[in-house]
């Protein structure tokens, strides 16, 4: 029986990354859906509950996908509210790569050092990624900060992972060379989130930090978010720190994206947001 993967993406184009890692990650055929909010999906999630009987429901699964994160939670909750019984598939949550970026990200950094009550700081945290990394950064025991150019936005997203994950984060405005620097302060973990092609650190900002032990920047496009470091960087030391570039964290993710999917089919009744997907990350980057 086919493996069939209906990926439900809430933007008005969906993404060709995910189509193409979901048929590496095994599945037979994919359909990709545009536009899917939690007021229109019963209809497709009711297609793909009732049409096999119970013994080959695991071969049918449902991605969710697109830019808007908070609109993915609403969407997941909404395909879940379909279920009863036995009557579900399988679904897996990774809006903008959030969840299994961010739980590669953390994985590789516990494995470079203990996250119980450190200090990490999150640059340019309020976007998908950066939320998902600050949420399990603190659920690691890491006491983090989280920072925005404008400090309402680290207020509102710091507020919304409180509400929703039950974390304890600090929201911090770092905007210039001087408020970045008192972000830094103490820090021993530092997490880069920021958009393609734009710098959060110079290197005069951690190359002779005193207390940073980890660095990991998570831009794949232009130059690193982070000056003096590689995209490619795997675990490179540098000036005494641990370094992750973007494709160096990428590696492991692609490679995370594609076992998610393949365990999709394993069950119908499995659930894959950050803390699954995290589970199996640090499963995948301690066996490296």
């Amino acid at each position: 029986m086919k493996k069939l993967l209906y990926h439900f993406d809430t933007d008005l184009v969906p993404s060709v990354f995910d189509s193409v890692v979901a048929y590496d990650g095994g599945a037979d055929h994919v359909t990709q859906y545009a536009g899917i909010h939690e007021d229109n999906c019963s209809k497709l999630v009711e297609g793909a509950i009732y049409t096999r009987a119970p013994k080959h429901k695991k071969n049918t699964a449902i991605f969710i996908g697109g830019s808007d994160l908070a609109a993915g939670q609403s969407l997941l909750e909404a395909v879940q509210r379909n279920f009863f019984q036995n009557f579900r598939v399988s679904v897996m949550l990774d809006s903008s790569g959030c969840n299994t970026t961010a739980a590669a990200s953390v994985a590789l950094i516990s494995r470079t050092t203990s996250l119980q009550d450190k200090i990490a700081v999150v640059l340019a945290g309020t976007g998908p990624v950066g939320q998902r990394v600050a949420m399990l950064l603190a659920q690691g025991g890491a006491k983090v900060r989280l920072t925005s150019r404008k400090q309402e936005r680290s207020i509102a997203a710091c507020s919304e992972m409180a509400k929703r994950f039950g974390v304890s984060l600090e929201p911090i405005e770092a905007s210039d060379t001087n408020s970045i620097t008192t972000a830094l302060e103490g820090a021993q973990v530092v997490f880069g989130a920021g958009k393609a092609g734009i710098q959060l650190l110079e290197a005069s900002h951690w190359q002779q930090h005193a207390t940073i032990e980890v660095l990991a920047d998570v831009n794949t496009y232009g130059s690193p978010g982070f000056e003096g470091i590689l995209m490619t960087d795997h675990d490179m030391e540098r000036f005494g720190k641990r370094i992750f570039g973007g494709l160096g964290i990428g590696a492991l993710k692609l490679k995370l994206h594609r076992a998610c999917v393949e365990k999709l089919f394993a069950s119908n009744d499995h659930v894959l947001d950050a803390d699954m997907i995290y589970e199996i990350a640090l499963d995948m980057a301690h066996s490296e």
